[in-house]
C-alpha cells in the first residue's frame, strides 16, 4: 500500500493528525495503531479507568516498567500508556489542563520560535468544545468536549475550602495561562447528546466519527510498527506487523511519528536513527546519527497522602460501596450524571513553594478514593487521597533499547530524584498539602492518614516515605526534543534533523515539561503540526 502520509501511533496526537490531514480529499492517509479501536465499555465508562491504569492483564495498557530507580530505594516504577485508538486519553483521568504561559514562552526563548503562549493558544481553542462556550481562552466548536465535573463529591468541595484556609486562593479556570489556585478540574468528557458523561478520548472526539466515512483514510489497528524505511536520508515507508505477518506501507510525502515519549524514540532507534553507542550493543546498523534520541526524558514524580474517612459519600471498598456503585452506574447509563462519571481526581491546585518563583512549581490531584500504588493496592472501607507532584523537575532521564527486538519494551530510566533539588521541592510541597488536609474544612471527613504522616513529621522521615512510595503520575515527555542545538531531534516544524519526509508530533518533542497534565498540550501539538504539514504541501 502507498499513501501520501503515514501516521505511526493512534494516541492523542495520532488521532488528531489522521482527522485533520484527511480533511483534504486530495491526499491519502494511513494510521497505524498497535492496539484496538478504543470503543470498549471500559474506555467509555470514566470510573473504569481503575480497571485499566493498574496494568493487571494489560487491558488497553502497555503497562511498561522503569529500570530500578536508586532514588526510590531501587524500586521499578509502573508506567501506564494507553494501547488503543486514543492512546493514553483512553485510560487517563480525563483532566484538561494546559500548563502556564511561561512554559511555552520558555520554549520559544530556547530556540523554538512559533511555540510561545500566544502562538499555541489558537490551537488549544481550535481543538476545544468547552461546556461554557467560546471566549478569549476557550473554543466552543472543536471536536474535544471539555466538561465540568458531573457529580463532584462533598469532600472535593471541602478540599477547595481547606485550600483557602491554608492561604491557597480559589481560581475559576486553570487554563488561562496562569493556573495558580485551587478548583474543580474540567475534563475531557461528553457533556451533551447521547454520550453525555462518557469519556471523550481523542479517538472519540477526532477519529471515530470519521472512520469508514472518508475513503482517503485507512486506519489499521493491531498493527505494530517495527521499523522506519529509509532511502538514503529520506524516510520512505514503515514496516509493521499485523496478524503475525510482516507488512510494509510506503509514503509519497511524509511519515509522522506519534507513538509517545517512550515508543517514538524506540522506533527511531530500531530504525538506526540515534546515538551510535545506544544502537551498537543491539546489532543495529547506524543509518543516521542523532545523539538526542531518547535523551531528555522528564516526568512528574508524585507522592500521595492517603486518609481513611468516616464519610461514605465517596468511593470505597466493601459490600455497601459495591451496591452504591451499581446504583450509580445505572444512573450514569440513564443520565450521564453520577459518581460513575467521576474522574476520581475531581479537584486540584497549583501553588508556589517559594514566593519568588514566577509560576507554581507544585500541582495536586485530590482523589475521592483511598488510592495507593496506582490503584494496584486496595483498602477496605472509605477514604480520600491527595497527589503532590513537582511540576518542572530538574532530573533528566533516558529511553533506550532493551534489545533489537521490536516486540520488547523500551528501557525506561527516569532517574527520579537524581537531582536533589526535586526532593527539596517535593518536601516543601507535601508540607503545604499537609496544612491543607489538616485544615478545619476536613474535620467532617478526616479519620487518619494511612501511613501516620502529619505536619509534625521530620524531613528525614518524610524523605524516607517519599523514597519508599513516590512514582510517576504519567506525564513523560521530551525524548525527541524540539530545538536547534546538537542534541535536538526535531526542528520547530517538527521535522527530524538531517532527514526528509519524517516528523515527530507527540509529547516527546517538548523541550521542557509543562506545568500540568500533558494530554491537552499533546493534542495542541498535533493540531499545530497538521497545519504546518498542510502549509508545506501548499508551498
Amino acid at each position: 500500500m502507498e499513501v501520501d502520509y503515514i501516521i505511526v501511533g493512534g494516541g492523542s496526537a495520532g488521532c488528531v493528525l489522521a482527522s485533520r490531514l484527511s480533511e483534504d480529499e486530495d491526499v491519502t492517509v494511513c494510521l497505524l495503531e498497535a492496539g484496538t479501536e478504543g470503543r470498549s465499555w471500559l474506555i467509555r465508562t470514566p470510573i473504569a479507568a481503575v480497571a485499566m491504569v493498574p496494568g493487571f492483564g494489560k487491558i488497553h495498557n502497555w503497562a511498561f516498567r522503569t529500570v530500578p530507580q536508586p532514588g526510590l530505594n531501587g524500586r521499578r516504577g509502573h508506567q501506564p500508556r494507553g494501547r488503543a485508538l486514543g492512546g493514553s486519553s483512553a485510560i487517563n483521568a480525563m483532566l484538561y489542563t494546559r500548563g502556564q504561559r511561561e512554559d511555552y514562552d520558555g520554549w520559544a526563548a530556547e530556540g523554538c520560535p512559533g511555540w510561545g503562549w500566544e502562538d499555541v493558544l489558537p490551537y488549544f481553542r481550535k481543538s476545544e468544545r468547552n461546556q461554557h462556550g467560546a471566549d478569549a481562552f476557550h473554543g466552543g466548536s472543536g471536536p474535544l468536549h471539555v466538561s465540568d465535573q458531573k457529580a463532584p463529591r462533598p469532600v472535593s468541595h471541602a478540599f477547595l475550602k481547606a485550600n483557602t484556609e491554608a492561604q491557597i486562593p480559589l481560581t475559576q479556570d486553570f487554563n488561562t495561562g496562569d493556573n495558580t489556585g485551587a478548583a474543580l478540574y474540567q475534563c475531557t468528557q461528553f457533556y451533551e447528546g447521547a454520550k453525555t458523561g462518557q469519556r471523550c478520548s481523542a479517538a472519540a472526539a477526532y477519529l471515530h466519527p470519521i472512520m469508514g466515512r472518508r475513503e482517503n483514510l485507512t486506519v489499521l489497528t493491531k498493527a505494530r510498527a517495527t521499523r522506519i524505511l529509509l532511502e538514503g536520508k529520506r524516510a520512505s515507508g514503515v514496516a509493521y506487523r499485523q496478524g503475525g505477518q510482516d507488512k510494509i506501507v510506503t509514503a509519497r510525502r511524509e511519515i509522522i511519528l506519534a507513538s509517545g515519549a517512550f515508543q517514538s524514540p524506540q522506533l527511531l532507534q530500531l530504525s538506526g536513527i540515534g546515538a551510535p553507542d545506544d544502537l551498537r550493543p543491539h546489532g543495529i546498523n547506524l543509518a543516521h546519527a542523532l545523539p538526542g534520541v531518547g535523551q531528555n526524558l522528564q516526568d512528574h514524580l508524585d507522592f500521595t497522602l492517603c486518609y481513611r474517612s468516616q464519610s461514605r459519600d465517596m468511593f470505597g471498598v466493601g459490600p455497601r460501596a459495591a451496591l452504591r456503585l451499581l446504583r450509580e452506574l445505572w444512573q450514569w447509563r440513564r443520565t450521564g450524571h453520577s459518581m460513575a462519571a467521576s474522574t476520581f481526581a475531581e479537584a486540584g491546585s497549583f501553588f508556589k513553594t517559594d514566593p519568588a518563583l514566577d509560576r507554581p512549581d507544585v500541582q495536586t490531584h485530590f482523589v475521592t478514593a483511598l488510592v495507593e500504588n496506582h490503584a494496584r493496592k486496595l483498602f477496605w472501607g472509605y477514604g480520600y487521597s491527595c497527589h503532590v507532584c513537582v511540576l518542572r523537575p530538574h532530573t533528566r532521564g533516558t529511553v533506550t533499547l532493551a534489545s533489537g527486538d521490536p516486540g520488547d519494551e523500551p528501557r525506561i530510566d527516569p532517574r527520579f530524584l537524581s537531582d536533589e533539588r526535586d526532593l527539596a521541592t517535593l518536601l516543601k510541597g507535601v508540607r503545604k498539602v499537609l496544612a491543607v488536609l489538616e485544615a478545619p474544612a476536613f474535620a467532617p471527613f478526616r479519620k487518619s492518614e494511612l501511613h501516620h504522616i502529619t505536619s509534625a513529621i521530620s524531613d528525614a522521615d518524610l524523605t524516607a516515605h517519599i523514597r519508599a512510595r513516590a512514582d510517576t503520575i504519567y506525564h513523560p515527555v521530551g525524548t525527541c526534543r524540539m530545538g536547534t542545538g546538537p542534541d535536538a531531534v526535531v526542528d520547530p516544524t517538527l521535522c527530524v534533523h538531517g532527514l526528509t519526509g519524517l516528523r515527530v508530533a507527540d509529547a516527546s518533542i517538548m523541550p521542557t515539561l509543562i506545568s500540568g497534565n500533558t494530554n491537552a498540550p499533546t493534542i495542541m501539538i498535533a493540531e499545530k503540526c497538521a497545519d504546518m504539514i498542510k502549509a508545506a504541501r501548499a508551498a
